[in-house]
């Protein structure tokens, strides 16, 4: 039997308090992926058949955190095509990572965005969801990178070079 790799979409979900800059972190709580228990993620999950992957980035994100999503770059640029049957959506996401080995056949597209609202406690599949300034960011990822959810790994170190110059 073939297998396939799933689908996925994450968001950097930024903030600026007093000139300061924030993104969104969590501890990864989910049931079937034990392994991973408490490593750092950002939200992310998988793309229902047919969703729209922006509808499906601002329902993970409230799924996850209790945020509303205000924004996602990149998706006014977004192009649908439509033809025999089809309806295509094209889109340029921040960051991609594919999964090559492991636990899980999983390919993320992250999403740079905004979001509103007041944070939940925790879910049934993350805890600890806080805000973190990008200097706190940098110093988490160069003191335990092993901390984080591997995922997300490159993609916070690209984040964070897009962002401090």
């Amino acid at each position: 039997m073939e297998l396939f790799s799933k689908p996925a979409v994450g968001g950097i979900i930024e903030k600026n308090i007093s000139g300061i800059d924030y993104i969104l972190i969590q501890d990864r709580y989910k049931d079937d992926a034990k392994a991973e228990l408490g490593l750092i993620e950002i939200p992310a999950g998988k793309i229902r058949e047919f969703e729209n992957i922006f509808d499906c980035l601002r329902r993970e994100i409230w799924e996850e955190t209790g945020l509303h999503v205000t924004y996602i770059e990149g998706e006014n640029e977004t192009i649908i095509y439509e033809a025999n049957g089809y309806k295509v959506l094209n889109y340029t996401p921040f960051s991609c990572s594919q999964n090559i080995q492991g636990e899980y056949p999983i390919m993320v597209q992250t999403f740079i965005c905004k979001a509103n609202g007041e944070l939940l406690k925790q879910t049934n599949e993350t805890k600890n969801i806080r805000w973190v300034s990008l200097n706190q960011l940098q110093q988490l990822i160069e003191s335990n990178e092993n901390d984080f959810y591997p995922m997300h790994v490159v993609t916070l170190k690209k984040y964070l070079k897009y962002k401090i110059k």
